[in-house]
């Protein structure tokens, strides 16, 4: 089999037909759904069952399991999985109908000796709404094989759409804190990057997906600030792996300290970032000093302005 289509799902019971539609509607027929509910106390089980009853093209396997977060039920889905790429496609959001033929025909272009070099390949998300592509892109070329590290350098910018070998997939599980219900996607697609494996970008259209106000993008800050040791693991990552220069740590690291203040210990928060108390009372002290100094220039516009 050539794909799973992995959702993870939590209350997206209204949504899901829409996504399933798609799904029938695909051009390419090689794949499986397998469906992830994540403890939802909607309808999601009673709509699933309906559809598994009418649909025989493709098969589809549910699982249920307690809320745990999407980067708990994905891990569970790479345990479950049977295609050879394994693809998110969240209960949101929905695939065009060529998505999934484009897909096996950029991942069949990679020559069979080149495979071993790469982690998958990763089209463009559109939103439903605007019709236009998110972020930004690479030109000049037709396809371009880079680490997700290397993004920033070619203009790539942005939500995009992975599609992983999941036998790469599965050597890079997210991590599961005890406690705690969230995990970046970033911090899986750069430990694949630093461990050298490339994805092949390419510009077409294979994802349409929508923000919902209740998503997990739009809770923002305070999602990560709920989860302080998975999000100081991505900060952790993004200095080890040189994805950030040091004033850039320092931003992150007093907007972390921001957040938590009031929740941790500064002695917890040097441990989860992995600094001494000195230096990270050093790095506070610089983005203090740089808000006071964009507060004054600030003043001094506005009375040149004046």
């Amino acid at each position: 089999m050539k794909f799973t289509i992995f959702t993870p799902s939590y209350n997206r019971a209204h949504t899901l037909p829409r996504l399933f539609d798609s799904l029938k509607k695909q051009m390419f027929q090689d794949f499986e759904w397998l469906i992830v509910d994540d403890g939802s106390t909607d309808e999601t089980q009673k709509i699933i069952e309906e559809i598994q009853r009418s649909e025989k093209t493709f098969p589809i396997t549910y699982l249920k399991t307690e809320n745990g977060g999407k980067h708990r039920a994905i891990n569970l889905g790479l345990r479950h999985a049977k295609g050879t790429l394994f693809f998110i496609v969240d209960s949101d959001d929905y695939l065009p109908e060529n998505s999934l033929g484009t897909m096996d025909h950029m991942e069949k272009s990679i020559p069979p000796e080149r495979k071993h070099e790469f982690a998958g390949v990763c089209g463009q998300r559109y939103y439903i709404e605007k019709e236009v592509a998110i972020g930004t892109t690479f030109s000049g070329c037709n396809v371009l094989d880079i680490t997700t590290l290397e993004r920033a350098k070619y203009n790539i910018t942005g939500d995009k759409s992975e599609v992983v070998y999941t036998e790469v997939f599965r050597k890079f599980p997210f991590p599961e804190i005890p406690g705690e219900k969230f995990c970046t996607e970033n911090v899986v697609w750069d430990r694949i990057a630093h461990a050298g494996l490339k994805f092949r970008f390419f510009n077409a259209d294979v994802y349409r997906c929508d923000y919902l106000n209740d998503g997990l993008t739009k809770k923002g800050l305070k999602l990560y600030a709920d989860n302080p040791v998975q999000w100081s693991i991505d900060i952790c990552q993004a200095r080890e792996f040189k994805k950030i220069n040091f004033y850039e740590d320092t931003v992150l690291c007093f907007t972390y300290c921001i957040w938590l203040k009031n929740k941790l210990p500064i002695q917890e928060i040097a441990k989860n970032l992995h600094l001494s108390i000195f230096r990270l009372r050093f790095m506070i002290l610089i983005q203090r000093t740089a808000n006071l100094a964009r507060y004054v220039l600030g003043k001094e516009v506005l009375k040149a302005d004046n």
